[in-house]
């Protein structure tokens, strides 16, 4: 099991201010704070809000499934990740922040909201773009020739 970041009540706020006049940020905050900043939950309930699917349970977390689709569709996308680069340059930048949100539901081939964006995006600003696009990668997925790689036969 792995442990999911929570974002706190003061980075909640700081985020909410930022994005206080679009209508979008309103339904993913009331959400954060419903669920006191636990990303995956707040996530979970907009996906159901939306999609009407439910969790699957234990076994299979649409969470994990969703950030992995994710992952494949914005980690090699330079246009995601400039937008991403000027907006931690600019962190203050309301309009910046909207466009990084909109940039995710623009590429990605799921059907997410900005809403649901606007979770995704917090996450991957939590714990940066390098953890998300190689450290958060499930071990199961990983190519099982390169733990053979550098022996020679």
């Amino acid at each position: 099991m792995t442990i999911e970041p929570q974002l706190s009540t003061s980075e909640i706020n700081e985020k909410h201010q930022l994005l206080q006049n679009e209508s979008f940020a309103q339904e993913a905050f009331t959400t954060l704070k419903q669920y006191d900043g636990k990303l995956d939950e707040a996530f979970d309930k907009l996906w159901s809000e939306v999609n009407g699917l439910e969790p699957f349970g234990p076994q299979k977390s649409l969470w994990e499934v969703t950030l992995k689709v994710i992952r494949q569709e914005l980690c090699g996308n330079e246009g995601f990740r400039g937008k991403l680069s000027e907006y931690i340059k600019k962190p203050e930048d309301a309009a910046l922040l909207t466009a990084l949100i909109i940039s995710v539901v623009q590429l990605t081939t799921l059907p997410i909201n900005p809403a649901i964006a606007t979770i995704i995006v917090l996450y991957i600003l939590k714990i940066g773009i390098g953890i998300f696009c190689e450290y958060t990668e499930p071990v199961a997925d990983a190519d099982p020739t390169a733990a053979k790689q550098g022996k020679t036969p």
